[in-house]
């Protein structure tokens, strides 16, 4: 009777179907967006930027994440601005260039915080506010590419602050 219940509990066992798969996540070419990303930050003739005087560790930090990224040495490029920060944690491009490489790296999520913490940290207008909230974009419309049905308001609210981000010259007479 034993032997009579136990094949039958494995043949219902066998019977059961397994949860249908989670959808894969969608693909993105990380590296067009993040070019994109930069190209937004391209100063405009019109506008002033103010450049604060930098560390020169974490200008070095910066410099050798930029030559590890450029020969594809991603999670190299990552540990060389994760120390950049260590150094500098509030500093803004150094946080907006920390959340490129986490994209390029594929965390989403990272690439979210480090983008908003540049961007709360850093200016409210010029290029590397077009930067951080082009990026900020970027990852929303890659959360609704995967599901996430408030990330369209979320990004279109990003959008709007980035196009606020350039400052026109006053009209001349």
């Amino acid at each position: 009777m034993k032997r009579a219940s136990l094949i039958a509990v494995l043949m219902l066992v066998g019977c059961a179907t397994a949860p249908p798969p989670a959808p894969p996540a969608p693909s993105y070419d990380a590296a067009a967006i993040v070019a994109g990303v930069r190209a937004s930050g391209k100063p405009v003739a019109t506008e002033v930027e103010v450049h604060p005087p930098q560390d020169p560790l974490v200008a070095d930090l910066r410099q050798q994440a930029q030559r590890d990224e450029q020969a594809g040495r991603i999670a190299e490029a990552a540990a060389a601005l994760d120390r950049a920060l260590a150094e500098r944690p509030q500093d803004p491009a150094v946080l907006q260039e920390r959340a490129e490489v986490a994209l390029l790296e594929r965390h989403i999520d990272a690439a979210f915080d480090f983008a908003r913490r540049a961007h709360a940290a850093g200016p409210t207008v010029g290029p590397l506010c077009r930067r951080t909230l082009e990026m900020l974009v970027q990852v929303e419309g890659l959360r609704g590419a995967a599901g996430d049905a408030g990330a369209g308001p979320r990004a279109m609210d990003f959008a709007k602050q980035r196009d606020a981000c350039t400052v026109k010259p006053p009209p001349r007479y």
